[in-house]
């Protein structure tokens, strides 16, 4: 968690790849991006191994971006589709064990704020509905009840789709699946009315139909944390595989999918929000005294 891990030895740096390079000397670390300056740097996350059209690609995309401080972050994930992206990132990522992952988050988040008392580090979860809201379900809620101050972003694609299809508690009822040839018997769970319920600082659903938006709300879910306590962000990220969706057709699904039934909600506990008005002033009187 430190830009020593990615700088290169003296001397050494002319002999590495000219996309390292650029990591090195343009990339996000040294200087905060804009979603719409996309393309134009070598980003945290570029190439990856996941499937031609992937929305959680997309997303996982927008919230390197958005993160407040990449130097100061570390991603815990597990398996599925998501960690094969965020293993390819330039920012540490601590695979855990299938459903343990916010238990991890939290013994690695009360370590690093006894380790480094003046400098705020940023823990994220980031794993999929099977490993958070059916296997390691009991972790996230334990983590949300001592109001463990992280991040979890759930990446929604509604089914297990890294292990051939099978529906999930967060799967829509009626949807017909691999493991559920007649149809999902019961509704989709409410995450984010047990988020909420729990007393979690703040909350929001959101789709990768609006990049800025998602950059965004991923940069409020992670200062709030730092600050306040837990905050969870539920993305639909689908799986164009499983549910058969063609490439050029991923973002029109989730428009669709966004209009039907996954607009944009957010929700703050009180002290979150007001956390998160008097940062905001601070914040523009920062930027008019720059002016």
């Amino acid at each position: 968690m430190s830009l020593k891990t990615i700088q290169a030895a003296t001397g050494f740096k002319d002999y590495l790849p000219k996309e390292y390079q650029d990591l090195i000397d343009d990339g996000p670390f040294l200087q905060k991006r804009k979603v719409s300056e996309l393309g134009s740097f070598k980003e945290a996350l570029e190439e990856h191994p996941m499937c031609s059209g992937c929305a959680m690609t997309l997303f996982i995309r927008l919230c390197y971006v958005g993160f407040p401080s990449l130097e100061h972050t570390v991603l815990v994930g597990t398996a599925g589709c998501g960690r094969l992206a965020i293993s390819q990132g330039a920012v540490p990522f601590v695979y855990g064990n299938y459903g343990d992952t916010n238990a991890v988050a939290t013994g690695l988040k009360r370590g690093l704020e006894i380790r480094f008392k003046d400098q705020p580090k940023d823990v994220v979860v980031m794993a999929g509905d099977g490993g958070l809201a059916d296997i390691g379900f009991h972790a996230v809620m334990h983590s949300w009840f001592r109001k463990e101050k992280f991040t979890t972003v759930m990446l929604d694609n509604e089914v297990y789709g890294n292990t051939g299809g099978q529906d999930s508690g967060m799967t829509q009822k009626g949807m017909v699946m691999k493991m559920a040839p007649t149809g999902k018997k019961f509704e989709k769970m409410d995450m984010l009315g047990l988020a909420k319920t729990a007393g979690v600082a703040y909350t929001a659903r959101i789709a990768p139909t609006n990049p800025t938006r998602v950059a965004n709300t991923i940069r409020k879910a992670v200062l709030i944390a730092r600050e306040v306590g837990p905050t969870f962000i539920q993305a639909y990220t689908s799986c164009n595989i499983e549910y058969a969706i063609p490439t050029p057709k991923v973002m029109d699904d989730a428009r669709a999918v966004e209009k039907d039934r996954y607009s944009f909600e957010e929700y703050f506990s009180d002290e979150a929000k007001a956390y998160w008005d008097e940062s905001e002033k601070e914040r523009k009187r920062l930027r008019k005294a720059k002016k």
